[in-house]
């Protein structure tokens, strides 16, 4: 749980902000003159009438007094641009507008300014041209995704050709002991799950064309992550509850950052939006059932889980290939099990703990 000082006058409304944000915060409701007498803290949120001039000015000499990087939230109207003008005045780091959604609000505290698009892809040793080729890719969707820019679909659909190469000539052992190298989790993850998608369909026996749809699938299917803190996304340690609750919305994030103009097929947005559903209905964000999911889905799917179980993090040591697949196993009917069967291939490409 995070800790919170909210902060308002006779305008707040406590009990709705208690109601809505109980579930990820600790809450330290204070009216505003009682306030002055206490220190700003790391987050503060603060809801008061902007109009009221006379409690401004105390206001901003109060918040001179918050703790370094703090974040201090701004409950504004949507439409009044003369109200967010006199929030940052004041030493807003952001504002928010009511109804107030607790994962909205816990973003705008966690956000600390970096993206996915502002740390370094650069791996670590000698990079294969497809494996620098996806790296620069994957920063290219992630600056799109921060910056809701338009996709380079080219730039994406000339690495995929390449990891579709490599993976034909040395095999998917060769690009997952390369790729488990990056520093950022996020990119490992990314580039371990493009691996495992295009080797995937070669071992089935798709088609070229298919196996480049799903190397170009697996480099987009997170990029809803560039929308997540950093803080969150690269935290070198497990998530609790309400931070997990802000990373299970990046297939919508994703969605929403390639927008209807994209005009990519429909089956990337499809894998995008729906790459964490599960045959049984309990996944997200839709809970989809059976038929509802489509094959493309469901290979990402398992190529998903199990880039997750092999990848390196700081505090954990990757699987091996042999246990990671026997977790598959396991998940029985979350998983296409015809599909899962078929990728046994992939316990046998990756090395054990290293």
């Amino acid at each position: 749980m995070h800790h919170i000082l909210i902060v308002g006058d006779r305008r707040a409304r406590p009990e709705e902000l208690a109601r809505r944000l109980a579930d990820l915060f600790e809450i330290d409701f204070q009216q505003l003159q009682s306030a002055f007498d206490l220190t700003p803290k790391h987050h503060t949120l603060i809801d008061i009438d902007l109009n009221n001039d006379p409690q401004l000015l105390p206001l901003k000499e109060w918040l001179k007094r918050k703790p370094k990087d703090a974040k201090v939230i701004f409950v504004t109207e949507k439409a009044s641009r003369l109200q967010e003008a006199r929030a940052y005045a004041l030493g807003a780091t952001g504002t928010i507008h009511y109804p107030i959604d607790g994962l909205t609000l816990l973003t705008k505290f966690l956000d600390d300014g970096a993206t996915l698009a502002t740390i370094s892809a650069a791996t670590e040793g000698e990079l294969t041209p497809s494996v620098a080729a996806a790296t620069d890719a994957l920063q290219s969707i992630f600056s799109a995704a921060c910056s809701d820019a338009p996709l380079d679909s080219t730039a994406v659909q000339t690495a995929s050709d390449l990891i579709v190469n490599q993976l034909e000539e040395q095999g998917l052992s060769a690009w997952i002991e390369t790729v488990r190298m990056h520093h950022s989790q996020t990119y490992q993850h990314c580039l371990l799950v493009t691996g495992l998608a295009g080797a995937f369909g070669e071992h089935i026996g798709v088609s070229r064309k298919d196996r480049q749809r799903l190397s170009f699938a697996g480099m987009l299917h997170d990029i809803g992550k560039a929308r997540i803190p950093l803080a969150i996304l690269e935290k070198p340690g497990r998530l609790n509850e309400s931070e997990m609750a802000v990373m299970r919305k990046h297939p919508e994030y994703g969605l929403d950052a390639l927008g209807t103009a994209s005009m990519l097929p429909a089956e990337m947005l499809d894998i995008v939006v729906h790459h964490h559903e599960f045959l049984d209905g309990s996944g997200y964000p839709h809970g989809l059932q059976g038929s509802e999911i489509s094959d493309l889905v469901r290979m990402m799917t398992i190529s998903d889980v199990f880039g997750a179980l092999i990848e390196r993090r700081s505090y954990k040591a990757p699987l091996s290939g042999e246990a990671a697949y026997q977790i598959l196993l396991d998940m029985g009917p979350k998983l296409d099990t015809d599909l899962v069967r078929a990728f046994k291939f992939a316990a046998t490409s990756t090395f054990g703990h290293q």
